[in-house]
């Protein structure tokens, strides 16, 4: 019977060699070195030496405060000025007040109504006009028509200045034209056209830009008759009423829409108010914008003509256009 013989010594380290081949490829194909990983401790990081760095100090800017509100109004119609008025010059009123005689307004526009009510717009702002102006005698003639669009406004506009004969022009528009859908610029040429028919004539205006509501907050085109009537009163060099944007800021400090607009999007007594006393303010502080013949008299010494404007019997000046 034949006994297994012992291993071979030259064999046995052949195997040993073969096992430990095996191992190491396998360690590398799993992607980690077993035997590595059983014998060598894990490497610790040196640690960084940290270079002291002189960085200049931050400067903070100081929190902006608000802008403060115009405290010349009721406690519940103030906003800041920015958001009140865009401002320029008033010759017309300048001259009435000059030649102490009663200043005439003609105020048209959706919220215009007639002189009726002591509640009414019109007499709101002949009130307002009238203790902003102390000893000053402010006549205020409401002549509009609901939903009148600014063409159809224009077209009359000329009749009413004949009637009236108005040293000053407030008119409230753009309301009905965005409600009834008017073409911008169909909108935009009247407007401008009246504008400017009505300054040929030596007589002032006030433009009242569209009311504000939520509803149409986002609206692109309603948006975009706002800011056409900003355009042209920047371009004509009219005072401007923020009405939009003074509702809206007060429609922020808990003042709710209803409380400032009724029915069809008409003004309710509170809004009434407030738009006469943002109207007045804007008023009242275009006329302390300087004359800029004046102004440039007095740096040359030159003197100035007299005024243009109404006489002191009341005849409106001939018209320089049609």
């Amino acid at each position: 019977m034949a006994f297994p013989q012992a291993a071979h010594p030259a064999d046995a380290a052949r195997r040993r060699r073969l096992a430990l081949g095996l191992s190491a490829g396998l360690s590398f194909v799993l992607g980690a070195d077993l035997s590595a990983r059983a014998e060598t401790p894990p490497a610790v990081a040196a640690p960084v030496q940290a270079v002291p760095v002189h960085a200049a100090p931050v400067q903070v800017a100081p929190p902006q405060a608000a802008e403060p509100l115009d405290q010349s109004l009721s406690p519940e119609c103030r906003v800041p000025g920015s958001k009140l008025y865009t401002l320029a010059k008033l010759k017309a009123v300048k001259a009435a007040l000059k030649e102490k005689r009663p200043i005439r307004v003609l105020s048209i526009g959706s919220s215009s109504a007639g002189l009726g009510s002591a509640s009414s717009y019109p007499v709101k702002l002949e009130n307002a006009l009238e203790r902003a102006l102390p000893d000053v005698k402010v006549e205020v003639e409401a002549r509009a028509l609901p939903g009148e669009v600014a063409s159809g406004a224009g077209e009359r506009l000329r009749t009413l200045v004949a009637e009236v004969e108005p040293d000053l022009v407030v008119w409230q528009v753009g309301t009905n034209d965005a409600l009834a859908r008017v073409d911008i610029d169909t909108f935009a040429e009247a407007l401008d056209d009246s504008v400017k028919w009505v300054m040929s004539h030596d007589i002032d205006i006030v433009l009242i830009d569209p009311v504000f509501t939520a509803s149409l907050a986002e609206d692109d085109y309603y948006n975009r008759m706002v800011r056409t009537v900003q355009e042209i009163a920047s371009r004509e060099a009219v005072p401007l009423v923020h009405r939009y944007a003074a509702m809206r800021y007060l429609s922020t400090r808990g003042t709710d829409e209803a409380h400032m607009l009724g029915r069809h999007f008409r003004l309710n007594d509170l809004g009434l108010r407030c738009m006469a006393e943002h109207a007045t303010r804007a008023i009242t502080l275009s006329l302390l914008q300087p004359d800029p013949a004046k102004a440039d008299a007095d740096r040359t010494g030159t003197a100035t003509g007299p005024a243009q404007g109404r006489t002191s019997s009341g005849a409106a000046p001939a018209a320089r256009g049609n």
